[in-house]
């Protein structure tokens, strides 16, 4: 058993663009379980910066679900979408040291010139010296390395990434307005004091380039672990897209025992109450029991 370490701040931060699925459930339970076990504090963080694709209804039924199951966080709720002025600091500061810049291409222009890479078409670089005359941006853009970024993960191992090569300079501020997942995610893990992201593998591509992001703005240092990635009998991720079911608040035990077992933890019968099953999990939670992944859910 780890010592319990005060100073431990971990997060869920889930996305109201749909309910909460049997994926992001098992990424809840994970993440909380490890901050509990270190003795730290489990953040609550909404995700509501892209309204084209949230669900009416949808934060406050994640909280209620949340709480039926219970979960008990830590502060009061973050959401993202009363944080604009932190991220709209961030790339200020950002181009003020000339890590980022404005870029004038359209989508298609990109998926012309540039390579796939790791995560859609790499950006070819094309505005990194400035914009071509006449052209005004449209987007925010990262500038990154050439060279190799990786990072120890608790439970997938080591990763890096050739980040000009694989992931190419990234959007901070997107073309519609919208400020982009991986500037939002940065900036408030570092406001927030989170020391340990404990998330689903499927963000493991996303890691190398937030590191990097993490170092320009000045953040501390913070380590990882990406839990295994649930997917269905074809082999896809859990998500909305794929029509995964909402977990259902009336079966929370069931659920919940569920969540466990994919977690390499089989809680015994005889914890049959969602309190009993908590104080068994928190007694016996050891990530060197949960999986790498994939888990297939059928």
């Amino acid at each position: 058993m780890s010592a319990p370490d005060p100073a431990y701040r971990g997060r869920f931060a889930p996305s109201p663009t749909g309910l909460l699925h049997a994926g992001s459930l098992t990424t809840a339970v994970g993440s909380y379980l490890e901050a509990r076990r270190r003795g730290g504090q489990w953040l609550l963080r909404m995700e509501d910066l892209d309204p084209p694709r949230e669900m009416p209804g949808a934060a406050a039924n994640i909280l209620r679900t949340l709480e039926v199951f219970g979960f008990e966080w830590d502060g009061e709720v973050v959401y993202q979408s009363q944080r604009h002025q932190l991220y709209r600091a961030a790339l200020d500061q950002l181009v003020a040291q000339g890590d980022a810049y404005g870029c004038g291409c359209t989508r298609k222009e990109i998926s012309e010139h540039g390579l796939r890479g790791l995560d859609g078409m790499v950006y070819p670089g094309t505005c990194r010296h400035g914009l071509a005359p006449g052209r005004s941006p449209r987007a925010w853009r990262l500038q990154v390395p050439d060279e190799e970024l990786g990072f120890d993960d608790r439970l997938q191992g080591y990763y890096a990434q050739q980040l000009q090569r694989d992931i190419g300079d990234f959007v901070l501020l997107r073309a519609d307005g919208f400020w982009a997942y991986q500037l939002a995610v940065v900036v408030d893990d570092i406001a927030q004091g989170i020391n340990d992201i404990v998330r689903g593998a499927d963000l493991l591509v996303s890691t190398p380039r937030q590191l990097w992001l993490r170092q320009c703005l000045g953040g501390p240092a913070v380590s990882h672990c990406h839990l295994p990635l649930m997917v269905n009998a074809a082999g896809e991720k859990l998500s909305k897209q794929t029509l995964a079911p909402a977990i259902s608040p009336t079966l929370a035990a069931q659920e919940l025992r569920q969540a466990l077992q994919r977690l390499g933890h089989a809680a015994p019968s005889a914890a049959g109450t969602v309190a009993e099953l908590w104080q068994w999990a928190h007694s016996h939670w050891q990530l060197t029991q949960v999986p790498a992944g994939p888990v297939t859910i059928v």
